[in-house]
């Protein structure tokens, strides 16, 4: 979606959690119910709340890692992530409410652990009221001509800002606001009626999608806000989260297979997925509105311009075979057309392990020298075909030994494993995908709120590849990525290649189904889940990952190692800690000798490479940018600050390039280029050194 100012800077530090659900949202397949109004009914708590918020606080108080009590510090704690969670920029809030909110501070573990969430519906209708106030005022605003050419700052810091104390206060913070979107708009060459026409909309959307917020959701965000005081990442997922996850694990679903966003109100098409219903329709593309949704050949049509994102995909997707009206406004035209595509099962490939291989010029005898890359955005199993025993289920491991196969066969001389974007995923997964690597051996380590430690091996005699094998890291490489990466490192199997370290997630969620743990029958009903942070896991060596990570071999200058979205940036995060290394036969593929050689050899690449110059002056600009507390509203000096970078957009660019995926497997560029040059450097390291690759 489109982000604003209001997100910009804690957008950063919750980043992490949205990439966790970037394979659902970049398809478009958020899971909904259906409202049969726009205006959800937020009168009270449902029936079921009570027992959810007591269960889930239960299994905190029995179950969390931390055994931290929840007591009154935990209440503050989570007064604030709520707050925090719906008013970021202090914008919508006064003084006076958060005052009288504190009232209620110290006694939200009391009253959740007894069931009681009244206090989120009091907060939360509070807030709709104060959206709908400063909607006024926008349109108010909107009417008048701002003066760019006064000296004016606006505070984007949220923890330097205030809430206004007064109507006037609120009017002054808003006025700039306005101005500073307007400003944005401007360097996009939106400017007058135009500008004033999409700021019209883009408030009164945000207002119209909070007030379809629903009970399912709200209560969803207030326990998360308080469950995520323990560390960031124990969270409630409501009946449609748990589902969605659901469907991120299988890789699979019924629908057209669009992805779309939210601009402003407007259902877009960014993305046709390969193969599937919307692609063979060949009517519906890239940059599309969808104004309308009907079921059936004969359905009627329902608008949904300002609906959110997550009920317009609901009522998009359906069980296979069935059709789907769809009222389009194609890109570039007003008229309305109305396509009717036949739903069809869904595989999101974008989200899959994927090879490609690269020639890398000539080797000794005159032969290309080839690598194969495998991109893996995530750790994936199909839970549910697993729980039932089926043959083939849906796997990480299954995929990248079939693709090693194929590189095999193809005279392959090394491989790359790229993670840069891969946030994590199944555990499982992760140890059985580092077996393809190793002979056997331990994997990780988990140590759980008794302090007992427990590894867990690949038990797999052999290797399924032998050769050169180079990994792939990011900042964003998360959980399972830094399972499989700090293995890989310790058994000095391979090289680590990419940022200075990777996000340092060390910790272990386990996902508690809570309709079984409430109802003891069949198919008990869907109440959501708490994932929870239950263990702590370790490399082989005994380090943890938690608030560290893993440590590049070669580090590469990048943008991503310098935001803000690393596990030490996110609130409550426990910290680094280490228990004895377990037993594990280490590998002669990597020696210091041979990181000293590609250290000096990529540095020296580097040093010769314009676009690594310019890349690194891009870099400190982005840093200087990103310590601003304050953004200039003259028009001369706002221009002239962005000419060069602009740190928000390489922000938005960085996550949509890492949520997205894209038909192409990976992007050669220069960075790129120098990871295969990295690559073809170890493998004669490998030679002088006399190692055998094979």
């Amino acid at each position: 979606m489109r982000r604003t100012i209001d997100n910009v800077r804690w957008g950063r530090i919750r980043v992490v959690q949205v990439i966790a659900l970037c394979a659902a949202i970049s398809a478009g397949l958020l899971t909904a119910s259906l409202l049969t109004s726009w205006a959800a009914d937020l009168t009270g708590p449902q029936a079921s709340d009570r027992q959810v918020a007591r269960m889930v606080m239960n299994l905190m108080r029995r179950e969390h890692l931390s055994k931290h009590p929840l007591d009154d510090d935990m209440s503050r704690r989570g007064f604030t992530n709520f707050i925090k969670s719906l008013d970021p920029m202090k914008v919508y809030f006064y003084q006076s409410d958060i005052d009288e909110f504190k009232k209620s501070e110290l006694q939200i573990d009391d009253d959740v652990a007894s069931g009681d969430i009244s206090l989120a519906y009091t907060i939360f209708n509070r807030f709709l009221q104060r959206i709908d106030e400063r909607v006024a005022t926008v349109d108010e605003l909107l009417k008048l001509q701002p003066d760019f050419t006064l000296d004016e700052e606006m505070i984007i810091e949220p923890d330097k800002a205030e809430y206004a104390k007064t109507k006037e206060e609120a009017y002054e913070r808003w006025r700039k606001r306005i101005k500073y979107d307007r400003l944005v708009l401007k360097g996009d060459e939106t400017e007058g009626a135009e500008a004033v026409e999409r700021l019209t909309k883009r408030y009164h959307s945000f207002a119209k999608r909070m007030h379809q917020t629903d009970s399912s959701e709200l209560l969803e965000m207030y326990l998360t806000a308080i469950t995520s005081t323990f560390d960031p990442h124990t969270t409630y997922m409501s009946d449609k989260s748990f589902e969605n996850f659901k469907i991120t694990m299988r890789l699979e679903l019924d629908g057209i297979g669009a992805a779309l966003s939210s601009t402003d109100g407007m259902t877009m098409v960014t993305k046709i997925i390969p193969g599937g219903a919307a692609d063979k329709h060949g009517k519906l593309q890239v940059e599309d509105q969808i104004v309308s949704v009907g079921q059936g050949e004969d359905g009627e049509m329902v608008e949904v311009i300002d609906m959110k994102l997550s009920n317009v995909v609901d009522m998009i997707r359906g069980k296979r075979g069935t059709i789907v009206r769809l009222g389009v406004i194609p890109a570039g035209q007003k008229e309305t057309k109305v396509y009717n595509i036949t739903r069809a099962e869904i595989k999101l490939s974008d989200s899959e392990a994927r090879g490609v291989i690269f020639e890398e010029g000539k080797k000794e005898d005159g032969s290309p020298l080839k690598v194969g890359v495998i991109d893996l955005p995530s750790f994936y199993m199909d839970l549910d075909a697993a729980r039932s025993d089926e043959a083939e289920f849906k796997s990480t491991t299954r995929d990248m030994r079939r693709i090693l196969e194929d590189f095999k066969s193809k005279g392959v001389d090394a491989v790359v494993v790229d993670l840069r974007r891969n946030g994590g995923g199944s555990l499982t997964e992760s140890i059985n995908a580092t077996g393809l690597f190793i002979d056997q051996g331990p994997v990780v380590q988990v140590k759980d709120s008794a302090g007992k430690v427990q590894h867990y091996d690949d038990l797999d005699h052999g290797m399924v590849w032998e050769g050169p094998l180079v990994v792939l890291t990011s900042k964003f490489s998360a959980s399972a990525s830094e399972i499989f990466a700090g293995a890989i490192q310790d058994y000095r199997r391979g090289i680590i290649v990419g940022d200075e370290a990777t996000h340092g997630k060390g910790t272990v969620q386990s996902l508690l189904d809570l309709g079984p743990q409430l109802f003891r029958i069949p198919n008990p009903p869907n109440l959501g889940a708490l994932k929870i942070t239950m263990q702590q896991f370790y490399r082989p060596n005994g380090d943890s990952t938690q608030k560290r990570g893993v440590l590049a071999d070669v580090a590469l200058p990048s943008l991503s190692a310098n935001m803000d979205v690393g596990e030490g940036d996110l609130d409550y995060a426990l910290e680094f800690d280490r228990v004895p290394a377990a037993l594990y036969h280490k590998l002669s593929m990597v020696t210091p000798e041979i990181l000293t050689q590609l250290r000096l050899k990529s540095q020296a690449r580097r040093q010769q490479s314009e676009k690594f110059a310019k890349r690194q002056r891009d870099i400190e600009r982005y840093v200087e940018q990103k310590a601003r507390e304050t953004v200039s509203l003259n028009e001369k000096e706002f221009f002239a600050d962005r000419e060069e970078l602009n740190a928000d957009k390489e922000d938005q660019k960085t996550f949509e390039e890492l949520n997205n995926g894209g038909e192409e497997i990976v992007k050669k560029d220069y960075y790129f280029d120098e990871i295969l040059a990295i690559t073809r450097d170890y493998i004669d390291q490998l030679k002088v050194n006399r190692i055998a690759a094979k």
